[in-house]
């Protein structure tokens, strides 16, 4: 299974730069909190644009909040900037101001989860530890499972047992299985449309013999018109262009007007706006006026 994964990958992978031997842990570290929910395509530009910014922990660490709130730009849940700048103050604070190695002191940064911690051990340190994103876990479910797996759910005691029996012994193999299994399930075994005779594995894949049976609860795509999601989104891109503009400070009437959606209940916009500055994405003063954090 690892030699026709890992062939197939080197004949048939993107040319993507979060990707490249040369990027480094903190680049990489980046990509992968960016990427969280998020297409490659809409990442990959602004991703870009951090780099180029911020190319080291150092760098991003002594960075205004508000500057980094305008540079995540419309890759949402913006919380994850937040983080990310929580991250590189940790990093910077650390021995040499480096993204450490060891899967134990990854998780200790703020911010940094099982997936990221694990996608940084192994793509960056070629650590021997499995990554369990969505298009691995939907592959490996697929072959071994017959069926799909819970897209909400957290990988189960058996999903990680299973990545950790598949893995190669070296570091170096491992790194490659790993991506070469989630650029398989990005570009083949994908959620909608599986390219089922493009696949490698076709001939080992349970799901595939079982005539590719439906899922028992078919996956629900996250709504975003109407919602609280779309009108912190409305606030949050009215005081980047404020910051961007130098004024910086908005009215609470414009931005109660911002957090206003059609049809939406008459209380969802001050509960939006009070939501944003309770999570520190924004900030009122005394004059009742508001902007992004210093």
């Amino acid at each position: 299974m690892f030699d026709a994964v890992t062939t197939w990958y080197r004949h048939n992978r993107r040319d993507l730069p979060m990707r490249s031997d040369h990027v480094s842990p903190w680049a990489t570290l980046v990509f992968e909190v960016m990427s969280q929910q998020t297409p490659i395509p809409r990442v990959q530009p602004i991703w870009e644009r951090w780099m180029e910014r911020w190319p080291t922990p150092v760098d991003l660490a002594r960075a205004r909040r508000s500057d980094v709130l305008v540079a995540w730009d419309h890759l949402g849940y913006p919380s994850r900037a937040l983080r990310l700048h929580a991250c590189a103050q940790a990093i910077a604070n650390r021995p040499g101001s480096r993204v450490p190695a060891d899967m134990d002191a990854l998780l200790e940064l703020p911010g940094i989860g099982p997936y990221t911690a694990s996608a940084v051990a192994s793509f960056s340190f070629h650590q021997r530890v499995p990554v369990l994103d969505t298009n691995i876990r939907r592959v490996l479910t697929r072959v071994f499972d017959g069926r799909q797996f819970a897209r909400k759910s957290a990988p189960s005691r058996a999903e990680q047992n299973r990545a950790w029996s598949l893995l190669p012994d070296e570091g170096d193999a491992c790194a490659l299985w790993n991506v070469a299994i989630m650029e398989l399930g990005a570009l083949v075994c994908t959620q909608r449309a599986p390219l089922c005779d493009q696949c490698p594995i076709s001939k080992r894949c349970r799901w595939l013999a079982d005539g590719q049976p439906a899922d028992a609860v078919k996956p629900r795509g996250q709504a975003w018109a109407g919602t609280d999601r779309q009108a912190r989104g409305r606030v949050m891109a009215l005081l980047r262009d404020a910051h961007a503009s130098s004024a910086e400070r908005v009215g609470r009437d414009a931005v109660i007007e911002a957090a206003t959606l059609p049809g939406a209940p008459a209380d969802q916009a001050v509960q939006v706006v009070d939501s944003l500055v309770n999570d520190g994405l924004i900030e009122v003063d005394r004059r009742g006026t508001y902007g992004l954090p210093d």
